[in-house]
């Protein structure tokens, strides 16, 4: 086990755990600021890093986004005095393990070093399982070519847009052009522009200064300097707010930046991969996409193929899921039967891979028996049909597309049954769009998509009775989708 580490400007802090720790037999190092602290890093890693909030030369909450963004899985305690619980909650924010509260009981603080260090031995030995598991998994020459593609990248800094539908595993593909790379050694940190609410994401990515907006009471490091030396993932790029695509276009083009409410440029040393399942030249010719930023990304275009598209890749990928649940789970792997394997493969997986691995993960929770037959499949495999919620104890799981479906898409469930006319309320929002156009007004599409879903979501919670999972399903799209746009457009939901 490696050392834990002591962080405080304290020398008797320092002695009084020393030597608690030294009786219970574990080995200390001890610091005296945080910049020694980050030098040793260069070389070393603790088990367990405790750490003061304010000392000289840098504060704690600094120290833990460091520490965070070299090694993710390290729990760090930080110290910190009564009167500043305000920092406490914002070290856990930061992702600190818990908080030690001056003056401490000794044998309280060992007790609580002990958990961190269970903890961090409990990630080990997740990170070493996962270590064994495939990055990907396919035979079908359509994944073929994309695992040659990795492979070309390997030795690359070239920007890379991988494109594809939901759920086909972008995200893997970025951590293995990541591995496989010179900047392995680096942090690879990964955002979802279209999780995180616009005033805020701006403050993700380039971070933020004290006191720049109300709330600010720190600084506070954006994913790009956290990924300094390694690979910023930037997944759903197709939804980032049009203002902010100008500050990403400029960080690509010159490599500077500045935190929000910043005066001092920050160089970024930082191999950006983006993902979106949207298609970008479409954006672009609607005006919510820069063209220059569009071309910035489109250096190298990696294209996942749809589940779909493989489908003699199923019955090892859901042999892998299975097993994958099972051991997750401290269960038997159940066995998947031949004619359930062939309607699987049958199956067009609207959710691609992620789908898969639900229903798999469904499966070894839910089926009666150990080996599964086509009668325990959930119902919309076996009716050819797919379900888009998530699972639920209880319920089958299906896909989560992750955008509510446009006017075009939605229009013919507004139509009579068994028409194919259009309903009046085209008519209606035709010349609404025709009236703000020819009065020369800006961004119509946001503000009558806005209005749209809004009242979409609002009706469909209605019929429901609140209930967000029943309205998601019926509206068509999934649980995740659904509070996601409550958020945005400030619904009450």
């Amino acid at each position: 086990m490696k050392p834990i580490w002591i962080a405080d400007d304290d020398p008797s802090i320092r002695f009084v755990l020393e030597k608690a720790l030294a009786r219970e037999q574990i080995a200390v190092r001890s610091f005296a600021s945080p910049r020694e602290v980050i030098k040793a890093l260069i070389d070393d890693a603790p088990q367990v890093l405790v750490s003061d909030i304010r000392m000289p030369g840098g504060s704690g909450l600094d120290l833990l986004a460091e520490v965070k963004a070299r090694h993710p899985g390290l729990p760090v305690i930080i110290m910190t005095a009564f009167s500043d619980l305000d920092s406490a909650v914002a070290a856990f924010q930061g992702g600190a393990f818990e908080y030690l509260p001056k003056p401490f009981d000794v044998t309280k603080a060992v007790e609580l070093i002990r958990r961190a260090i269970e903890e961090s031995l409990r990630e080990e030995v997740a990170e070493s399982a996962s270590a064994e598991m495939p990055e990907m998994l396919g035979q079908a020459s359509a994944m073929q070519d994309v695992f040659r593609a990795i492979g070309r990248l390997s030795q690359s800094q070239v920007t890379v847009l991988v494109t594809g539908e939901s759920g086909t595993g972008k995200e893997l593909v970025a951590r293995a052009l990541h591995k496989h790379s010179p900047r392995a050694g680096g942090a690879f940190v990964a955002i979802n522009t279209a999780a995180i609410p616009k005033d805020l994401l701006e403050s993700e990515l380039f971070g933020h200064e004290r006191g720049a907006f109300t709330g600010a009471q720190t600084m506070r490091r954006g994913r790009f300097e956290q990924a300094d030396g390694g690979t910023l993932f930037l997944d759903e790029i197709g939804d980032m707010p049009f203002d902010l695509q100008t500050r990403l276009l400029r960080v690509l083009a010159d490599g500077q930046f500045y935190r929000v409410g910043g005066h001092q440029p920050l160089k970024a040393n930082v191999r950006v991969i983006a993902a979106t399942h949207q298609e970008l030249e479409a954006r672009v010719r609607q005006g919510v996409f820069r063209e220059d930023l569009y071309h910035r990304l489109n250096v190298i275009r990696l294209r996942l193929p749809a589940l779909r598209e493989r489908r003699d890749d199923v019955p090892m990928l859901a042999r892998f899921f299975m097993a994958k649940s099972a051991k997750e789970l401290g269960v038997d792997a159940k066995r998947l039967g031949d004619a359930a394997l062939v309607r699987l493969a049958a199956f067009d997986f609207p959710g691609n891979v992620r789908q898969l691995e639900n229903i798999c993960h469904w499966l070894t929770v839910m089926a009666p028996a150990q080996s599964i037959e086509v009668k325990d499949l959930p119902p919309e495999v076996q009716q050819g049909t797919a379900s888009v919620s998530g699972p639920v104890a209880g319920e089958s799981p299906g896909a989560a597309p992750s955008s509510v479906a446009s006017v075009a898409d939605v229009a013919p469930a507004f139509a009579p049954a068994g028409s194919s006319t259009p309903a009046a309320w085209l008519d209606d929002l035709e010349r609404d769009l025709r009236q703000r156009m020819q009065a020369d007004e800006t961004a119509v599409w946001d503000h009558l998509t806005q209005l749209f879903e809004g009242r979409m979501i609002e009706t469909a919670l209605d019929i429901t009775r609140g209930r967000r999972i029943e309205a998601a399903h019926k509206l068509g799209i999934g649980r995740n989708t659904i509070t996601r746009k409550i958020q945005d457009l400030g619904l009450k939901g």
